[in-house]
């Protein structure tokens, strides 16, 4: 997840937002430090040869006539960094959060008993499921949380589930058959009558197409990348414009006379602040939000928190339940998987293995 510093600037005070340059877990010094080195470390090296020679001075100065702004394709780089943010932007706010199914959810499928519980239980195991096998697939936090599918059981599926996945074959990402499972399995709730009337059931299966929309949104970020020539064209740009000013920003004789090298400040401090902002401003991080560095999505506390407040919707807001005992007495007698109340110690082992209907 991004890291947070709101609360650190919540109330106005004096140095408050000075405060924030010296942070380093998610700064631009912890992302630029090994760059910034060895631009310093190639400076000092080019600084040590100088030794007055009219050569290496014309040089100095052929090169800065490069280093201006405008060798810079500025124009470029502010469209490429505002593509580059708003599609990271755009893939947080794709994120598939359950929230709003979770509440036509519970609104709209009735019934108190052990298999009303456990249809909504189910129906919400789909839509997170879903989730996590889109997150599995561009996410390298989820990857390594769930190497294998046969992890995602452990978790999210029950074996027969898992062999109805893998026997339909397609080469892309199959994210999207759960969410089938919710819908056929919404319909049957239909036909019980838990869920009353038919406004009711289209109103559960728009808000499951805006969850499959998003799941959808977060497939296609992955597929389509931004266009590589876009990212080559800028990282050219800056990086060999940074070449010449390892050079052309040495600071010459000031007895000489040359133009603009009046003072030998041997620290060329503008410089190193042009490093910051334009290296920075054309920074990797945000062009893959799915990874794992400091200001990456923690999209395994997401997940986590997904299925907490999932089951607190459909589940644990019902109080009047049997004891533990008949409840899974009832379900090992009705159901293939023995029912097992969700708690949040249990994290993801628990409450969905319950929720299982015969397809």
């Amino acid at each position: 997840m991004t890291v947070s510093y709101t609360l650190e600037v919540a109330n106005v005070r004096f140095g408050g937002f000075s405060k924030l340059l010296f942070r380093w877990k998610g700064s631009i010094y912890k992302l630029l430090y090994k760059e910034f080195l060895l631009f310093c470390g190639v400076y000092v090296f080019f600084s040590a040869l100088y030794k007055q020679q009219d050569v290496f001075e014309r040089f100095v100065l052929y090169c800065d006539q490069f280093t201006n702004t405008s060798f810079i394709p500025v124009l470029f780089v502010l469209f490429y960094v505002t593509l580059a943010f708003n599609r990271w932007w755009g893939q947080y706010t794709s994120f598939p959060l359950p929230d709003n199914l979770m509440m036509v959810v519970s609104g709209n499928v009735h019934g108190a008993d052990e298999r009303g519980r456990l249809l909504r239980r189910t129906l919400m195991r789909y839509a997170n499921l879903s989730s996590v096998l889109i997150l599995r697939s561009i996410s390298t936090r989820v990857r390594k949380r769930f190497p294998t599918l046969e992890h995602v059981v452990e978790a999210f599926m029950t074996s027969p589930e898992l062999k109805i996945l893998e026997s339909l074959h397609s080469d892309f990402n199959k994210y999207w058959m759960p969410l089938t499972w919710f819908s056929n399995l919404a319909s049957r709730a239909r036909e019980e009558a838990r869920v009353r009337d038919d406004i009711a059931l289209r109103l559960l299966m728009d808000e499951l197409n805006n969850y499959r929309a998003k799941c959808s949104l977060l497939f296609h970020y992955d597929w389509i990348s931004i266009p590589l020539v876009y990212t080559q064209v800028v990282t050219l740009a800056v990086y060999s414009f940074f070449a010449f000013c390892v050079v052309g920003r040495q600071f010459l004789n000031p007895e000489k006379g040359y133009k603009d090298h009046k003072l030998d400040l041997y620290v060329p401090i503008f410089t190193l602040l042009q490093f910051f902002f334009y290296v920075g401003w054309v920074g990797e991080l945000i062009i893959n939000p799915f990874g794992e560095d400091d200001d990456d999505f923690e999209t395994n506390q997401l997940i986590d928190r997904n299925i907490q407040v999932s089951m607190l919707a459909v589940d644990d807001m019902y109080q009047n339940l049997a004891p533990l005992e008949k409840d899974k007495h009832w379900a090992q007698k009705h159901f293939s998987i023995p029912y097992t109340m969700s708690t949040a110690a249990d994290r993801l082992r628990p409450a969905f293995k319950g929720s299982t209907f015969d397809m």
